[in-house]
């Protein structure tokens, strides 16, 4: 099946971990040209390099948070020419379990400028760069954002990180939408909601059984998503064979999860239930 997606050029923000190197490869084995984005770590992107190619692949980093930067990463990946899709798969998300009643200011406006505003950032450049591309360039053009499973249900603790996702996932996709088309007339917006991923920064919490029993409490498939999982969902809704006339769309790659298990049997006035 032909993707539509050979020689065309993808920025992946946050693609030296994780989903976003996955999600990279995998546009690699589509036939699609990729710029690699990293902020601090490189060494997983050396050896994506030397897998494919510097004919096929850069890495460029950038602080994405810094209006500068993201004019500088668009500037220097012009060696594959215009950006065509872009997915906007980077963020952050604090460690620490702060409800919003002792959730410090600078934290709040920490998240929510690493994930939220920087993906302004990445998405006005994008728009800008495009504007003056050819037709051709523009009949590829996509943006998709990587959003949670917090941007739909919340998360206790993690409100900042929440209510940053939820941004991205409804409000930015849901406006992007109507303001690409003035700029390419088939371009198209869309987003991506993981649940728990195995990701290397995970794996430590995954050996907790008692933490993945309330993670999976919900989900009738009862397993942890693999980064490849959610990579498979971004290349198809970046395909414009196969979501040509998919826009504005958020599809949540989460084993069919209801919701969040609030309240367990150990809490006080529970027991008796």
């Amino acid at each position: 099946m032909d993707f539509e997606l050979q020689d065309v050029h993808v920025l992946v923000t946050g693609a030296s971990g994780g989903i976003g190197l996955e999600t990279a490869r995998l546009f690699l084995k589509q036939g699609a040209k990729v710029t690699a984005h990293y902020n601090t770590n490189t060494s997983t992107l050396n050896a994506l390099i030397a897998e494919f190619g510097v004919e096929r692949v850069i890495a460029a980093q950038a602080d994405l948070s810094v209006e500068d930067d993201v004019v500088r990463l668009f500037a220097g990946s012009k060696t594959f020419g215009p950006v065509q899709v872009v997915i906007i798969n980077h963020g952050i998300w604090p460690t620490a379990h702060e409800p919003v009643v002792i959730m410090s200011l600078d934290r709040w406006r920490t998240t929510l400028d690493a994930n939220l505003t920087s993906s302004f950032l990445v998405s006005r450049e994008y728009l800008r760069q495009l504007e003056p591309a050819s037709d051709a360039v523009k009949a590829k053009a996509s943006i998709l954002f990587i959003g949670s499973t917090a941007g739909k249900y919340g998360e206790a603790g993690h409100a900042d990180y929440a209510a940053s996702k939820s941004a991205l996932m409804y409000g930015f996709t849901l406006t992007l939408k109507n303001e690409i088309v003035k700029i390419a007339p088939r371009g198209r917006v869309n987003a991506v909601g993981p649940g728990w991923v195995r990701t290397p920064h995970k794996i430590e919490t995954l050996k907790d059984p008692a933490f993945v029993y309330r993670a999976l409490a919900t989900t009738p498939l009862k397993k942890v998503a693999e980064p490849s999982d959610i990579a498979a969902q971004v290349v198809v809704l970046s395909s414009p064979s196969l979501s040509g006339h998919v826009t504005g769309q958020v599809v949540m790659v989460e084993g069919g999860m209801e919701g969040r298990l609030l309240n367990r049997n150990t809490e006080q006035g529970l027991e008796s239930l």
